[in-house]
């Protein structure tokens, strides 16, 4: 109970601030149709789009719904999470489950429209599951680096230079087998690119695969996992930037 309730009511108080943002939920609900009608119908084959489109809402959900981080420092909340009695560990995995269950819910919506793309919609689950990893393991990056962070346009300013490289660099826009040698090296250790090929096998059984599912759903979860140990690991440190 020391780590699950203060994990849960940690995860909790985000989903409920982020619900009371009316006009956030409207953005989050937005985004994905966006991308869908717009960009989407841009592409003409949508079955080629609607995996880069999953998963850069999933990526970029999870990412900014850390940004929370930088407001709790500065309005004190993450001092008296620091000095609380519950264990450390209990502030990353709190806040992680909160921001990935927010872009898992975004990156859902999309996934809606999976009978308007042409797929089987057999492996709904299956992607859902995929879906769900990749928010969590995201969620733990923006955690690493919003904790070092100071103000929100910092944060935006670094995630853009971290996120659009590492989508545009998964096989979205251009097969790996199709790029020049030091770009292919950069694509085989982005964790980006197994994540969205485990999303298109999952949707298209006839997907150009970088790797078998199995590898792209280790690797995923291998990167979480070690974000989530470095997370913790940064949290135990003591900083000043807690403090505001």
């Amino acid at each position: 109970m020391s780590f699950l309730l203060p994990t849960w009511t940690l995860c909790r108080r985000d989903l409920i601030r982020f619900w009371r943002e009316k006009a956030r939920v409207a953005a989050y609900a937005a985004s994905p149709i966006f991308f869908w009608f717009v960009i989407g119908s841009g592409f003409g084959d949508l079955s080629v789009f609607f995996p880069g489109a999953l998963t850069m809402t999933v990526l970029f959900a999870a990412i900014f719904s850390t940004m929370s981080i930088i407001e709790d420092r500065n309005e004190g909340f993450l001092l008296s999470m620091l000095v609380s009695p519950a264990p450390r560990l209990t502030l990353v995995v709190g806040k992680l489950l909160g921001g990935a269950t927010m872009a898992w819910v975004q990156s859902l919506i999309l996934l809606a429209f999976t009978a308007v793309a042409k797929y089987q919609t057999g492996n709904l689950l299956e992607v859902a599951g995929m879906l769900w990893l990749i928010a969590f393991s995201f969620t733990a990056l923006g955690f690493i680096i919003a904790w070092g962070m100071n103000s929100s346009a910092g944060y935006h300013a670094m995630m853009n230079l971290v996120l659009f490289p590492m989508w545009m660099l998964s096989g979205v826009l251009f097969s790996p087998s199709k790029a020049v040698p030091w770009m292919k090296a950069l694509m085989s250790i982005n964790p980006m690119t197994y994540a969205y090929s485990a999303v298109w096998q999952l949707l298209d059984p006839k997907a150009d695969r970088y790797a078998p599912i199995a590898t792209c759903v280790a690797v995923t979860a291998g990167f979480g996992i070690l974000l989530v140990i470095l997370s913790a690991w940064i949290v135990s440190r003591p900083s000043k930037r807690t403090a505001g």
